[in-house]
């Protein structure tokens, strides 16, 4: 068992090391090295703790265990029918102005479902980040064209800086293209559709969540950051 948890504090440390490196660092990567360390702790004193410690950390540890199980389970069931009126894709920021891998994968899902609902509208979100030459939604609508999607079939929601404004904002874009009303198929990575879906939920969107796939690399920090950022939303809104 101890080499076991050796093994994991020293991956996870690993992986934290490399994507601080060659991507973009936020609250995920400190929460995964601040876990690597502690598991790494652990392990080098695994064999001088007593049992009933052992105890309390296995059951402690299952808890954020259960909610990932929980989140990857729930962001990759979904129910769209592709009947739909609108697909809408949340933003995931850019990298030199292009589209990046987590944003591509949103994107991809989304080419996917249009291709079986040729009816459908589609809007992307995201406004513009610190030092990028144009909007989220700018580089999203031209990764749509450029893979056959009309220009007259996407609409651009193009000020916000977070979840909760890209639902906000494509809500009142939408509402003035549907006047009487429209269904939507909801686009994000898996690990993020669970707290998308409430905040659709809170803005009002008829939403039906369709998650898009994690890249392997960045599965724990995604996760991790996730679980706190649905604590935060629980707990202040």
């Amino acid at each position: 068992m101890r080499i076991l948890i050796l093994a994991i504090g020293i991956l996870l440390a690993l992986n934290v090391i490399a994507l601080a490196t060659f991507s973009s660092i936020h609250h995920g990567h400190t929460i995964q090295a601040i876990l690597s360390a502690v598991i790494l702790l652990y392990a080098a004193f695994y064999n001088k703790l007593p049992k009933k410690f052992h105890i309390a950390t296995h059951i402690v540890a299952a808890i954020p265990v259960t909610f990932v199980l929980f989140l990857m389970i729930y962001g990759n069931i979904s129910h769209v029918n592709h009947q739909e009126d609108v697909v809408i894709v949340l933003g995931a920021g850019l990298h030199n102005g292009e589209v990046g891998d987590h944003l591509a994968l949103r994107l991809n899902t989304a080419l996917s479902y249009l291709s079986y609902n040729p009816q459908a509208m589609v809007i992307v979100c995201g406004g513009l980040g610190t030092g990028q030459p144009h909007t989220e939604a700018y580089a999203m609508a031209r990764y749509l064209t450029t893979r056959g999607i009309p220009p007259e079939r996407i609409l651009l929601e193009d000020r916000s800086t977070n979840t909760y404004e890209n639902l906000a904002f494509a809500k009142e874009i939408l509402a003035a293209h549907f006047p009487y009303g429209f269904t939507a198929a909801l686009v994000t990575n898996d690990f993020h559709i669970f707290r998308a879906a409430q905040l659709a939920n809170q803005v009002g969107i008829d939403a039906t969540p369709l998650g898009a796939p994690t890249p392997w690399h960045s599965l724990t920090v995604n996760y991790l950051r996730e679980m706190l950022a649905i604590i935060n939303m629980w707990i202040f809104g």
